[in-house]
């Protein structure tokens, strides 16, 4: 264990989650933004479903650990939908039951602690012709659009009975005009671009939220921040700045 102990941000889900860290990835963002704030955990399984993801809910995220996540992301779904197969194999989790293991997921998520929160991750849109030129005809045919408007309506609709906090990925990606090239770099999976719009939405979310303490990065304290600061004095010689705030090593600015 490596000290002083930080809240933990743990994003727990597939490939959108594994990949995270990835070319500009979401979770890489995140990391960024809460460096000296909170400590950014991947628990991302590539092909994972929620019917997965309920068989290592205890090993992931164990009932009698000693510090608990402050915080849980968790994207399940995109799997889920996908179409099922004539041979009976592939991915597919009918709707009814990835309902309830999004359900199971979250309960045990509250039982963690009273200060865990969750936030879940809707579903994307895909490019479906994308995903025919590099993978196949068969899985284009199987991974619809339509398909995860459903699991991700579905997964929003739980959300809101639950009270958790739910970001509506497959309309949030397709606001942006190209969204189907831009947003995705197979067809499936979040391109840079599209990443960006995930941490704005997670952001929302984090800023509006009415949770003590506040998760926000803005709200949150900076570790050794009085006790090794580094101030730089600014153009006028009397003002001094923080390097940690200071934001030239960002190309893009979030709050």
């Amino acid at each position: 264990m490596v000290g002083p102990m930080r809240p933990q941000f743990v994003l727990f889900g597939s490939s959108i989650v594994e990949f995270s860290c990835c070319n500009e990835g979401w979770g890489a963002i995140l990391a960024d933004i809460y460096a000296r704030k909170a400590d950014i955990l991947l628990r991302g399984y590539a092909g994972w479903t929620s019917r997965h993801a309920l068989g290592v809910l205890d090993q992931v995220f164990p009932l009698d650990a000693a510090l608990q996540p402050s915080l849980v992301i968790v994207y399940f779904g995109g799997n889920d939908s996908i179409l099922p197969h004539p041979s009976g194999f592939g991915s597919h989790v009918p709707l009814p039951e990835y309902i309830e293991n999004m359900r199971k997921i979250a309960t045990h998520l509250k039982n963690l602690s009273e200060k865990t929160r969750i936030i879940f991750l809707s579903a994307p849109p895909v490019n479906k012709e994308k995903i025919r030129e590099i993978y196949s005809d068969t899985l284009a045919e199987l991974r619809t659009i339509e398909s995860c408007r459903i699991y991700s309506e579905a997964c929003l609709a739980l959300c809101r009975e639950i009270n958790v906090k739910g970001i509506d990925l497959w309309t949030a990606l397709q606001k942006k005009d190209g969204w189907a090239t831009d947003c995705l770099t197979d067809g499936i999976h979040l391109s840079a671009e599209g990443s960006k719009i995930v941490v704005e939405e997670i952001m929302n979310v984090l800023r509006e939220a009415d949770w003590e303490p506040s998760l926000h990065w803005k709200s949150m304290p900076t570790e050794f921040e009085q006790v090794f600061s580094v101030p730089q004095l600014s153009a006028d010689f009397n003002t001094a700045i923080s390097i940690f705030e200071s934001s030239f090593r960002r190309h893009s600015q979030w709050e």
